[in-house]
């Protein structure tokens, strides 16, 4: 189990030459009938189809520093299990899902799946990004509460300590805006069907929504938003904060703006 290997300081890798067997985690067995490789952070586990040994060991290093993120924010342990399919195929297949295009990993059945030539293809810091995102699905659900809202608040704790600045992170939304438009409203659940026109306008504009209540009410003012939305509509949801819809609408659109114009602070 990963617990018993949370006291090694380096991470360790092998090969098992069948099935995983009962030396890896649930959500790390039954993947393969062969070429399992693996290799075991501090408190993480990469696990890979005919994976190379140093990237497992890189993917197990990284998952170890989004686990410490991810669970400074939730304030409970997290455990990361990765998983590293040999193709985007096989990646499909085990997230269950016809197509993965434009993605880098997702979370799914207590795992973040890579989805290796995308992932491959990202800086150093965009595969930690993505890693934290991910892995802060894996611990808090995918389910409940407004989808601006669960993908914002993922890519809030992504962004933890990237060293990126807002202009960068949110480029194409800092192009709008710097052509004088804004959107009037909080991204609609449809806005993120895959392959919409502003698709990464809308997790900018919902990253910065979430950046905006942590940053005006703390970060567990967030947590616990996220917490409530899940059980109920967003307007109760708000009401703790003292926020309405509206208000919080219009709050935001002038951050966007402060955050992404010339004389922002990012």
């Amino acid at each position: 189990m990963v617990s018993r290997r949370a006291v090694l300081a380096a991470a360790l890798a092998g090969t098992v030459p069948g099935s995983a067997g009962p030396r890896l985690p649930s959500e790390a067995r039954g993947l393969w009938e062969s070429g399992v490789t693996y290799a075991y952070g501090a408190r993480s586990l990469a696990v890979g189809h005919h994976a190379p040994a140093t990237l497992l060991r890189d993917l197990a290093a990284r998952a170890d520093a989004a686990g410490r993120t991810v669970s400074a924010v939730l304030r409970r342990p997290v455990r990361p299990v990765v998983v590293v399919p040999a193709s985007t195929e096989e990646a499909a297949a085990l997230a269950g899902t016809g197509s993965l295009e434009g993605l880098a990993a997702l979370a799914s059945r207590g795992r973040v799946i890579v989805v290796p030539g995308a992932f491959s293809r990202l800086t150093p810091v965009g595969r930690d990004v993505v890693l934290a995102h991910e892995l802060t699905h894996v611990a808090v659900g995918t389910h409940g509460g407004p989808v601006w809202l669960r993908e914002g608040f993922a890519d809030y704790v992504g962004y933890l300590g990237s060293g990126l600045e807002v202009g960068v992170a949110a480029a194409e939304l800092a192009e709008e805006v710097g052509s004088g438009r804004t959107s009037a409203r909080l991204p609609a659940d449809g806005d993120f069907t895959p392959g919409a026109p502003r698709l990464a306008q809308v997790y900018q504009e919902s990253w910065l929504a979430c950046r905006l209540i942590a940053g005006r009410y703390g970060e567990r003012a967030l947590v616990e938003l996220y917490d409530r939305a899940a059980g109920r509509d967003l307007a109760q949801a708000l009401r703790p904060l003292g926020l309405s819809v509206p208000t919080l609408t219009g709050l935001w659109r002038e951050y966007v703006r402060d955050e992404l114009t010339a004389g922002g602070h990012g």
